[in-house]
């Protein structure tokens, strides 16, 4: 979870996962905490990489490759690429919805992964999960221009909404012992692969772009 998290789209992608993940005790509490983790540690770098790729005096492809390659969520690459200039954040944008198209495959294929280990299926997982369905629909009709601006905006609103509400769910049914209890184990773990993904992306610009 914090793998995809971290990889791919922050919050939205720790979720997403959560869902295609079996049911257990603990699972709950860790999602809250890692939906908690990345979003600060994404609201930071959000601040930190439009510096970094300034003092390095990176090119506007290479600032955007660098912005949309290691910003968890998509609303702070799209802050942090404007931040810059308008040609970084049309390339940050770019590399992170890249990245943003991995998530129903990967969702995908954990679904898939855990329903084959969980004996035929009997630990409740669906084969695809409904809201899966629903993204890969969505993002195709979108990228064909099949819905308006006004829908657009509204789906952007309402996605923005549900998310409000998955994150406060999870808080309800979380206690503050227990998240204090995992949290800093998970917080370290999402720290170290944020920082992992940042030397992995300007290593790449240095030797390739």
């Amino acid at each position: 979870m914090s793998g995809g998290a971290t990889a791919i789209c922050g919050a939205s992608a720790a979720l997403a996962l959560a869902a295609a993940l079996p049911k257990g005790p603990e699972k709950d509490r860790f999602t809250l905490v890692v939906v908690v983790a990345v979003s600060a540690l994404s609201t930071l770098a959000m601040v930190a990489y439009p510096l970094v790729a300034t003092l390095l005096r990176l090119t506007a492809p290479q600032a955007g490759l660098l912005l949309g390659g290691t910003i968890h969520d998509v609303a702070q690459v799209v802050a942090a690429g404007f931040m810059l200039s308008d040609t970084v954040g049309e390339y940050a944008t770019v590399v992170k919805l890249l990245r943003v198209s991995l998530l129903a495959l990967v969702v995908a294929v954990t679904a898939l992964a855990y329903r084959r280990a969980s004996k035929a299926g009997k630990a409740g997982i669906s084969v695809l999960p409904w809201f899966l369905i629903l993204f890969v629909a969505l993002a195709a009709a979108n990228s064909l221009s099949w819905m308006s601006q006004p829908a657009v905006s509204a789906a952007d609103i309402g996605s923005r909404f549900c998310l409000l509400i998955a994150v406060s769910a999870l808080g309800a049914k979380s206690s503050m012992r227990k998240l204090a209890s995992a949290g800093w184990r998970t917080g370290v773990l999402l720290a170290a692969e944020t920082l992992w993904l940042a030397m992995f992306v300007l290593v790449c610009i240095h030797f390739i772009a």
